[in-house]
């Protein structure tokens, strides 16, 4: 499995600047929907969330923006699954013109599976994390992403 390819999109004129550049809140609009459609293929739908009271959250996510992307390129998110435990779950999320394998974007996040209620953590089913782990085992062979585990800051002064 080279990559899994959860979203693609048109980027609209209601998206873009005065530089008719892609803005910055749409780079994470398309990272979201990725998300959503990766939930999706996860078993943890509204159908899901309706009978069982759980979704997931984001908890934190890095965004990295690398080239710049132009009003009505076709674009489409390749996620990967980085890790995983019993309620948690890190992936990567890159941006490419469809087709093509130039990285335009990174978004790094982690994910909690969360009981609704509460609202408290909660572990994912068996189901899901048996989708999660084939998942991970499917794309063992992809190269870590360069931009994971990145800090925000400037150098310190010696």
């Amino acid at each position: 499995m080279p990559h899994l390819t959860t979203y693609t999109t048109t980027v609209i004129p209601d998206w873009v600047d005065y530089n008719g550049h892609l803005r910055d809140a749409f780079y994470l609009l398309i990272f979201s929907y990725a998300t959503d459609a990766l939930m999706d293929r996860l078993g943890l739908d509204s159908d899901n969330r309706e009978a069982t009271g759980s979704s997931l959250f984001t908890l934190e996510l890095h965004l990295n923006y690398l080239h710049e992307v132009k009003l009505g390129a076709q674009v489409e998110v390749h996620t990967q699954i980085l890790a995983h435990d019993a309620k948690r779950l890190h992936l990567y999320h890159s941006l490419h013109l469809v087709g093509g394998d130039k990285e335009l974007a990174g978004n790094e996040q982690m994910l909690l599976h969360v009981d609704l209620a509460g609202p408290r953590s909660a572990p994912f089913s068996t189901a899901v994390l048996e989708r999660l782990q084939a998942l991970l085992e499917e794309q063992a062979e992809l190269p870590l992403p360069e931009y994971i585990g990145r800090v925000i800051g400037l150098p310190g002064k010696k």
